[in-house]
Parts: structure tokens; C-alpha cells; sequence
């Protein structure tokens, strides 16, 4: 043992190991001193220590300088005690069993016999040290807010002062090492990942991460998908993996200053497009990160000691999740194959109106991009204080996500956090908002960038397209302001996803208000159940469910656009009904027959398999089904070059059909190159017929062939070497070209050392020879490459179909719209269902007509009724009856057969006149918003509003207990006001129904009968007891609600109905007596003054009672 005095000429090597002893005492929070056993107690012999003890090997090399500067709270007493199995004080001779309890592992108790000192003073110092240090430990480990950072400081500092900045990280690393486990042989390891210390790995990953912070990434390494930090907590709650905990913070944090790895969730590569499009669904912005080398190009590289090139390949939300053909849309129990999720992407800005100083008048622009199909809608308008125009086309346009530009005003941003959030949406599910800056300059930067955008495009297509390019431009610098600050946004946000070629396709933009439309609002879509029913808000029981008989998904959609945009161009309406009547009438005729059976065969989605291959994103298996598909379809037609030869008169159809077969010449052409066999299995190396391979792919296969025939030969060389006639190759696990060679035989011993043993068995040895992994090597690079060069191939056979897209997508257009007409056909053969007759007058003349949803939903059968409205007489129908009489059925039904009828759909009745509706408004049930903080009353006002501001002589407004949420009086009189207005100075069509019976003498003010009194037939039993509904509209007015009985009905208790009947009668009977003695006062008026008016009063008065 050496002396004090011989510390300084100790080894480099000691003094490492010295001062990692001292060293240990610096305050670590997370690590509690555990008593040495003795057993293992190391000899003294410094050299010999064993490897497990873990800080005298992770703290080899800090100069002994930096011994007293350590921390500053650990004093020379506890340093000197601890030391003393490297170099023993004379002070410290012995250590007893007693204090041999506070030494650390690494320091064995050393049995100096030599020296000795006073013990009990020094197990004082020994104690009172302990307590101090676990007094440090517990105030940091009570999280003094900068305690770990101060440390952390500090270490730094320590280690700038002793250059080789070793010091700090080890005591950041006993931060880092999770308390339970000392991990003794890994201590190393830990080090590196500690502290700033990340692997290459968690550095890229860190790298990408920092550029995407909203989105989860998931990271390939190797045969896995991984997910680091927050987001394995937030993949393992959504997909049900399992989440191994760590570090959930990116930013290196003091609060997970023990933890040494990230938390991390992992599943097999395959599954990647499961769990992504679980992901999206939920909400989340989800980004892909590929490793973009293969193993074998990397190991003959020349950054083989580098870690993979990794790369962001794919970002996908809601609205941008086009890699599966599918898409999002997962049909649901009842939601009718998910003709929800139209997965529109809405741009959405605005500013205040002209002139207006407030948000109360608003000038929004949208940009709406359905990225799965191409479709393009834009819209520029003016809104109220309600914002119902924006509602209205949120509702139609359904976006499953939302761009904002710029901060919207507190009214806008109300409603789309509500329509985003709402279960009761159109979507289903929650939207997700994004949120992009409006600079003040945007205007003229969106203009800039639109242009240099299209003019990009023009300088690349070919000089027979320049024109239409041009044709572009001018079209798009059309676009309002605000849809050009919109557009701008949509192609900067687009452009992250790869998808900004989206905006290439401009024949498919659409203004969303084309006034070839009826304008149906959000009120009326929910109030009458276009798209989805009031009760659980899925399809079923909806009109859209009810007139849905499509066999395809892209008929679906265009049926699904047909029904939220009743046409009012009456040439065009009859040319669709003509085309309905045209293929009920031709039922099991050959031509629709051949029809019906060919749409039936479309198993594929072919509109969003052609947008796929438009992205580049189609799969092989994908692209031959969609071509073989649409070859088949157009081979079926190929007599059919005009409208003429099409066997259908009707121009409709004849130019839908005709469309089909002008693709058919391309398709063949292009299925010529492809081996059928290879593309539905997905092989990519034999995907092209050999006639058409590209050079390089011919020349990388000749290459692998004849590695392979070397391989082959090279067997007679392995041979001589173990002294055999013939060697034949193995392939165990996978591993190819292995030569087995029997244990304890002759030929074992022949082995030469070169040769490298890859696996064995209890027989047998398996090898590789040098020139086999040489070989192999290089065939896997050949490989590699090949993989490369078929890829690009195909990617080159996709943009040579992407250039024919114009045409294909017409053809797919016209088997939508065949699909769709179809589906109207079927609807129309029906029972009870009738071709209406359109006229130019403003009318609505219905016999016997049923509502279309109720009576397929009904097991008794639906009563029919008759209604006639005309703008030249009736306009207006006041409908009183008992509660739950069948009033709110009625108008509904009248609604939604002018809807159905402006569909170009036959209707539920015995006979329909229906003139061209420009609207259809309906005012129903109550609620309140309390988001807005808008009471029942006033959100039923507002409405009211809207649509008397809206309405025009060719609307249809219904009205529904208007009024009632307020006093009776003042309900009563903004009943009829509003009644008044709607006949006298609107003139629109009306059905107005109310519990007021007061209401029915406004009929007596219209000469011409502009509005008639109706009611709900009932019958009285039992002296008004019990009530029998008829569910007949008659003429005259119900003079009571019968309250009482839905009172029944409900099962309110009995007691209580008998109280309300008692309180009902002596309400009456107080009112008659009211009534009576003011008809008594003005008979004696009339006969002290026998004026006109009074007798009138007098007349009106004893007609009411």
C-alpha cells in the first residue's frame, strides 16, 4: 500500500480511480448509498478490482485538480474515509463495522492495522455528513424548480475548469439511472445516452421531430415503425400497443433528468398503413419517416459506419389521407356505407365587410379540395351577424378538416369550433382545425405565388396544351380576393403533402352558389333529414339513405352531390327525369340489364384509384385492377362511338355511354407492357412483359443471373476442399447458400479456417466460404439496384397514364352518372311512386302524397294527403290540430317531395305539379345555443330572421310553432306578424303551423283566400278523454291542442293530469266569461251609438266564441 505522500506520483490510471471514489459523494438526487456487503468486498490490490463496480469505471479519467472544486458540499472528511482503499491516510487506520455500513460499493473496507485514529469522532463526522447528504437529496428530490438545472450548471461549469468535462456528465448521469436498478455491467452504455449524450438515432429523430412538433412520427428502423417521447403515448392510446416508458419530453427537460431513453411503441412494417389510418381518424396529423437506404448499397457504400439516411416521406391528416384506396371511409353499422366522410379539406378567411367597422357583417372567401377525388369548390360571399351562410355550406361541404387563415371573428370561430367538435355534425366524428398566419400583405403575395404557380405548370406541359394552360390562368385570376388568399394557403398547405397537383385539374373547380341549384341551408338539411337522421345522427332514415341504391362509391358521391343540389334549371331537370323513365321503363331490357350488370361488377373505387395514380401513389395490384376494369367496361361498348348508337334515346344516357369507349385504344396499350400475374401479386421485378423492360432492369437481371451461375460453379471448388465429390447448397432460416458438413466426420477436419461458421446443429456445421459472402454480397447490391430501377419504372408508367387522366376521369364521371340515374330508376319502380310534372309557375299541387322516409321505416301503412299551394291563389296553409296529430309529417312530407321532384327523382304520391323552387326554408323544433349565448327564443328568432331576409315569391317556407317561446301574448302577435308579412309582401309559399287558434281569423284579411285554415283530423271519445288521430288534413281549424292526452300518453302521473284538467276548465270557463261580459259592454254601446265599427268588433267577437 502506498503512503499519503506518494499520491502525486501515483499512475494515470489511479488517480482516475481515486477520484471517482471522492467523487461519488457529490449530491446525486435520484441514487441512495446502499451499505457494501462484505463478501463481495474487492482485495486491496487496486488493480484488481472487478468490473461490476459501476462508478470506478465510469469515472476513469478526472484529474485529481478537480478534486476539492467537486461539488463544494462534500468535505475532505467524507473524501478522506472513502479513499482510503486506494490510498490510506494515517489519520484513518482503521474503519470498524460500524462505519463500514456508509461505504459505497466500490470501496472495499480496508483493514489498516498500521494507523489508527479516534473513531467515535469520526463516526460522528461520518453520520453528520450522511445526514446532510440525504437532506440535499431530499430537497431536490422535493423538485426545487431549478434544482437539477443548477446541478446541471454547475457540472459544467466543474467541467470547463478541469478540460476533460467528464465529471459533470457522470453526475448527471447518476441522475439519469433510474433509482431500483444500479444496472451494474451497463453503466457504460447508459453514459453514452445520458445527459446531452443521444444516440445517432435520437439525434435524427430529434431532428425531424423539431421541424414537425403537431404531428406523430412514426420512424422505420429496421423490420419496425417506432414511436419515441409523447407520441408512444399517444400511438399507445389510440391503436392499443404497448408504450415502454421513458423520457416523454423532446427538450432534454430536468424533470426526466433520470431517465436515460426515450419512452418508445413499436409494430412490424407491414401494418403501417393500419395503424396510420387509425391515427388520422383520430384526429391526429400523422408524419412517416423511411429509412432511405437498403442494408446492402449501405454496406458497400462509403458511410457504412453512419447511421441510415432517414427522411419525412409522407405527412397525412383527414383531409389528405389518399394512400388507400378506401380512403377513410369506414362503412359503419347504418351509416350507409360511410357516405359521410367526403374527407373535403375547407380554406376558410375572412375580413370585415365594407364599411363595417364590427364582425357583424362579414366577407368570407372558401376554397373547399376533396384531395381523394379532385373536386374543387370555391365561394366568395357576405354573411350576418348569424353567420347561416357559412353554416349552411359547412353543412353541404361536410370538411372532415379545416385550414384557417388569418384570426376569423369570434361569431365564425364559434361555429367552426362547434361543427369541428359536435357529435351531431355531418361528420360524425371531430374535424381537425389548422391554423395558418394571415400577413397583411397576403393578398398580393397570394396573387404572386398563384401566378408563378399555373406559369410553372405552363412552361412544363407541352406546347399543345399551352392554350388550355393559359385558358387556366385567366380563370383562376378571376377569383375574388379572398379566394385567392384561400387558394394560396390551400397550395402552400397541400405542398407539405405532396398533393398540390390537385389544383392542376382547374375543370373541376366549382363555385359552391351556382345558381343552377336550389339552396338548401343547414336548418333545412337537418330539420328535414337529408343527409341524416335527428334521432342517432347516422344515415338510416335519412333521404339520401332512402334514395341510395348505388352499386359503386363514386356513384354514391355523385348521387350524394344530386340530393344536396335540387336543380331549378327545368330543361335540364326533364332531361334527367327523362333519362329515369327511360331505364325504369326499359326494366330487364338488354341494354339496362347490361348496364345494371356491369356497374355491379366494379369491385374498385376507380375515381380515388385515378386520383392515386395521379399522386403517384398507387399500388401495382391497384393499378391493373382499375385499368383491367375500366378496359372491360369499354370493351363492352365499343359500338358506341356517338350518343346514338348508344340503344338509349335519351341524351343523358346516350352521352354517358359513348363516353365509356373512347379510353379503350389507351388502356390497351398500356396493359400491353404489364405481366398480369407479377402486377396482382405485387412483384415488382417481373411487373413489366420482357419486350418492355427498360435496359437497365434487363441488364441488372443478367447481372444477378449470372452471380448466380458463378455460385453455382463455385460448389465444384468447395467440394475438392472437403476431399467430396459433389457439395449442394442449404438455405436454413432464410440464410442461402450455406454448406453443411457433418460433425465428427472425415470432411470436418477439412475445414478450412477462411471458411465462417454460420449456424449448427447437433450433427451438423453450416458455412459460408469467402468467395459464397463475396458473391452474395454482390448479387444483393445488383438486387438493390433492380429494386431502384423497377421502382422508376413504374413510377414512369404512372405518369404516362397520369397524362391521359382528363380522359379517364370523364369516363369514370359518366359511369357515376349512369350509376346514380339507376339508382333513381330503382327508387321509381317503387309502389306509389309517380313521375311529377313541372311547370313555370310558382306552385305545389300534391294528391295523395306520403313522406318517403316514414313509410319505408313504418310497418302500418303511411295515410296520404293532398296539398295545393299557388302563388296566385292559396299561398299559404295555417295547419292547427291536436299535439301529435301529424301536422310537423305533413309539411315535411310536401318539403321533401319538391325536393325529390327537383332531383330529377319520381315521388311518393298518386300525382305531382310542382313548380321550380329556388328555396327551401324550414324554422322547426327548439333549442338553444347556448355557445352563442342565444336563448331557445332568440336562436327561433334569428331564424325567423334569416329567412325572411332570404326568401323569395319562389320559396318555401315552413314555419313551426313560431312564437311559443316566449309570453303568449307576445308570441301571439309575432306569429302573425310574421304571417302577415310572408303572404302580403314576400309571397312566397307557405306552411305555417301553430297551437294559437287566435291566428285563424288573419285568413278573413286576404280576399282572394291567400291563406287557408287546415287542420289534423281527429276524433273525441270518452267526453274528450281519449282522442283517436286520424292523420287526415282537412279544412278549418282545431280550437283546441288536447294537451292533456300527450300528457297521458307520456305517462305523467295521474294526479297531476287531474289537477291540469281541473286548472284547464276553470281557465276556459274564465276566459268564455271574459269574452262575455266584453260582448255585453258592446252591444250597449251599440246601442247608446250605433256606430259601424262597433258592430263589427261585435260580429268578429261572437264568431271567435
Amino acid at each position: 500500500m502506498a503512503p499519503k505522500s506518494s499520491q502525486s506520483s501515483q499512475s494515470a490510471s489511479q488517480k482516475g480511480k481515486q477520484q471517482t471514489i471522492s467523487s461519488f459523494f457529490a449530491p446525486k438526487p435520484s441514487q441512495t448509498p446502499k451499505p457494501a456487503p462484505k463478501a463481495a468486498a474487492p482485495p486491496d490490490d487496486e488493480d484488481s478490482l472487478p468490473v461490476p463496480w459501476p462508478i470506478a469505471i465510469r469515472k476513469r479519467t478526472v484529474d485529481e485538480d478537480g478534486e476539492d472544486e467537486d461539488t463544494g458540499r462534500s468535505s475532505p472528511s467524507k473524501r478522506v474515509r472513502f479513499a482510503q482503499g486506494d490510498s490510506p491516510r494515517p489519520s484513518l487506520g482503521h474503519i470498524t463495522n460500524r462505519t463500514s455500513k456508509f461505504l459505497f460499493s466500490s470501496s472495499p473496507p480496508a483493514q489498516n492495522e498500521n494507523k489508527r485514529e479516534d473513531e467515535e469522532g469520526e463516526d460522528a463526522v461520518a453520520s453528520q455528513n450522511q445526514k446532510e447528504r440525504l437532506h440535499e437529496k431530499f430537497v431536490k428530490k422535493l423538485g426545487r424548480p431549478d434544482s437539477f438545472a443548477e446541478l446541471r450548471r454547475r457540472n459544467k461549469i466543474i467541467s470547463e475548469d478541469n478540460t476533460n468535462g467528464e465529471e459533470g456528465e457522470a453526475d448527471d448521469d447518476e441522475e439519469d439511472e433510474p433509482p431500483p436498478k444500479p444496472a451494474k455491467g451497463k453503466k457504460g452504455a447508459a453514459t453514452k445516452k445520458a445527459g446531452p449524450k443521444l444516440t445517432p438515432m435520437e439525434i435524427q429523430y430529434l431532428d425531424i421531430k423539431r421541424k414537425h412538433l403537431d404531428a406523430v412520427v412514426v420512424m422505420e428502423v429496421g423490420y419496425k415503425y417506432k414511436f419515441f417521447g409523447e407520441d408512444a403515448r399517444t400511438a399507445s392510446k389510440e391503436l392499443g400497443i404497448v408504450c415502454i416508458p421513458g423520457k416523454f419530453r423532446y427538450d432534454e427537460h430536468a424533470s426526466e433528468a433520470h431517465l436515460d431513453r426515450f419512452a418508445s411503441a413499436s409494430f412490424p412494417t407491414h401494418r403501417l398503413q393500419v395503424h396510420v389510418k387509425r391515427l388520422v381518424q383520430a384526429n391526429h396529423k400523422v408524419g412517416v419517416v423511411r429509412q432511405l437506404e437498403t442494408a446492402a448499397l449501405k454496406a458497400a457504400g462509403n458511410n457504412k459506419n453512419t447511421p441510415f439516411v432517414r427522411k419525412l416521406t409522407n405527412l397525412y391528416t383527414k383531409g389528405t389521407y389518399v394512400d388507400d384506396v378506401e380512403g377513410l371511409e369506414t362503412p359503419t353499422e347504418g351509416s350507409g356505407a360511410g357516405a359521410q366522410s367526403t374527407g373535403y379539406l375547407l380554406c376558410i378567411t375572412e375580413t370585415n365587410a365594407k364599411g363595417w367597422g364590427t364582425d357583424e357583417k362579414v366577407q368570407v372567401g372558401l376554397v373547399a379540395v376533396q384531395p381523394a377525388t379532385g373536386d374543387i369548390i370555391y365561394d366568395n360571399f357576405e354573411d350576418g351577424f348569424m353567420r347561416s351562410e357559412i353554416e349552411t355550406r359547412l353543412l353541404h361541404i361536410a370538411p372532415a378538416e379545416f385550414l384557417v387563415v388569418g384570426d376569423l371573428s369570434k361569431a365564425t370561430d364559434k361555429l367552426v369550433k362547434h361543427l369541428s367538435a359536435s357529435k351531431t355534425n355531418v361528420f360524425g366524428d371531430r374535424s381537425r382545425v389548422e391554423r395558418v398566419e394571415k400577413p397583411k400583405t397576403m393578398a398580393a403575395q397570394a396573387y404572386s405565388h398563384i401566378s408563378n404557380f399555373y406559369a410553372g405548370k405552363m412552361k412544363s406541359t407541352q406546347e399543345s396544351d399551352a392554350d388550355k394552360q393559359g385558358a387556366t390562368l385567366d380563370k383562376v385570376h378571376q377569383l375574388s380576393e379572398q379566394v385567392t388568399i384561400c387558394l394560396s394557403a390551400m397550395i402552400t398547405y397541400l405542398s407539405e403533402y405532396g398533393l398540390e397537383h390537385v389544383f392542376d385539374l382547374t375543370k373541376y373547380f366549382q363555385p359552391f352558389s351556382a345558381k343552377s341549384y336550389m339552396l338548401l341551408n343547414g336548418n333545412t338539411l337537418s330539420s328535414l333529414e337529408i343527409y341524416q337522421n335527428q334521432t342517432d345522427y347516422t344515415s338510416k332514415g335519412s333521404l339520401f339513405w332512402t334514395m341510395n341504391r348505388t352499386k359503386t362509391r363514386f356513384g354514391q358521391r355523385l348521387l350524394r352531390k344530386w340530393v344536396g343540389r335540387p336543380l331549378i334549371d327545368k330543361a335540364r331537370l326533364e332531361e334527367r327525369i327523362a333519362a329515369v323513365e327511360e331505364l325504369k321503363e326499359g326494366e330487364n331490357t338488354i341494354p339496362v340489364d347490361k348496364l345494371k350488370f356491369m356497374l355491379g361488377k366494379i369491385r374498385t373505387d376507380l375515381e380515388k384509384v385515378l386520383i392515386r395514380i395521379y399522386y403517384k401513389k398507387c399500388t401495382r395490384p391497384e393499378l391493373l385492377a382499375a385499368l383491367q376494369t375500366l378496359q372491360d367496361i369499354s370493351g363492352q361498348y365499343l359500338t358506341a362511338k356517338t350518343p346514338e348508337q348508344s340503344g338509349f334515346t335519351s341524351t343523358l344516357l346516350g352521352e354517358a355511354v359513348s363516353n365509356v369507349p373512347k379510353i379503350y385504344e389507351d388502356l390497351n396499350s398500356t396493359l400491353e407492357k404489364i405481366n398480369a400475374r407479377a402486377a396482382k401479386d405485387d412483384d415488382k421485378y417481373s411487373f413489366f412483359r420482357e419486350e418492355h423492360e427498360a435496359e437497365d432492369i434487363n441488364d441488372l437481371k443478367l447481372s444477378i443471373a449470372s452471380v448466380e451461375d458463378d455460385l453455382s460453379t463455385h460448389r465444384q471448388d468447395a467440394a475438392a476442399k472437403l476431399g467430396k465429390s459433389k457439395v449442394d447448397y442449404v438455405t436454413v432460416a432464410g440464410i442461402e447458400y450455406l454448406i453443411e458438413v457433418k460433425k465428427k466426420s472425415p470432411e470436418e477436419k477439412k475445414v478450412p479456417a477462411s471458411w465462417q461458421q454460420i449456424s449448427a446443429t447437433k450433427t451438423t456445421l453450416r458455412f459460408h466460404t469467402p468467395e459464397v459472402k463475396r458473391m452474395l454480397q454482390e448479387r444483393d447490391q445488383y438486387k438493390e439496384s433492380l429494386a431502384a430501377a423497377c421502382d422508376k419504372a413504374y413510377i414512369g408508367l404512372l405518369e404516362e397514364v397520369s397524362s391521359k387522366y382528363q380522359q379517364l376521369r370523364d369516363c369514370v364521371a359518366s359511369l357515376a352518372t349512369l350509376d346514380a340515374l339507376l339508382s333513381l330508376s330503382a327508387l321509381a319502380n317503387q309502389p306509389g311512386y309517380v313521375k311529377p310534372t313541372f311547370t313555370d309557375a310558382i306552385e305545389l299541387n300534391i294528391t295523395g302524397g306520403r313522406h318517403p322516409m316514414v313509410e319505408h321505416l313504418l310497418l302500418d301503412s303511411y295515410v296520404p294527403n293532398d296539398l295545393s299551394l299557388s302563388h296566385d291563389s292559396t299561398r299559404a296553409l295555417l295547419i292547427t290540430g291536436p299535439n301529435m296529430g301529424g301536422k310537423s309529417s305533413y309539411v315535411r312530407s310536401a318539403a321533401l317531395i319538391a325536393i325529390m321532384g327537383q332531383i330529377g327523382s319520381y315521388v311518393p304520391a298518386t300525382e305531382a305539379r310542382l313548380g321550380m323552387l329556388d328555396a327551401v326554408f324550414t324554422r322547426m323544433g327548439a333549442f338553444d345555443n347556448m355557445l352563442k349565448g342565444e336563448s331557445t327564443f332568440m336562436v327561433e328568432l334569428n331564424e325567423t330572421s334569416d329567412i325572411l331576409k332570404s326568401a323569395t315569391p319562389r320559396s318555401l317556407i315552413i314555419l313551426d310553432e313560431l312564437g311559443r317561446g316566449t309570453s303568449t301574448f307576445d308570441g301571439v302577435a309575432i306569429a302573425e306578424a310574421v304571417l302577415d308579412y310572408v303572404i302580403r309582401d314576400l309571397q312566397s309559399l307557405t306552411l305555417f303551423i301553430t297551437h294559437y287558434q287566435h291566428l285563424a281569423k288573419l285568413s278573413s284579411r286576404f280576399d282572394k283566400k291567400q291563406l287557408k285554415n287546415m287542420h289534423m283530423a281527429f276524433e273525441e271519445r270518452d267526453g274528450g278523454k281519449d282522442i283517436v288521430f286520424l292523420y287526415e288534413v282537412a279544412e278549418g281549424t282545431s280550437h283546441r291542442s288536447y294537451g292533456l292526452n300527450v300528457a297521458r300518453l307520456a305517462r305523467v302521473p295521474e294526479k297531476v293530469i287531474d289537477v291540469a284538467e281541473v286548472k284547464s276548465r276553470e281557465l276556459e270557463e274564465s276566459m268564455g266569461a271574459y269574452k262575455m261580459g266584453n260582448l255585453s259592454r258592446m252591444m250597449k254601446g251599440l246601442l247608446t251609438d250605433g256606430s259601424e265599427a262597433t258592430l263589427d268588433k261585435l260580429v268578429e267577437g261572437i264568431e271567435q266564441l
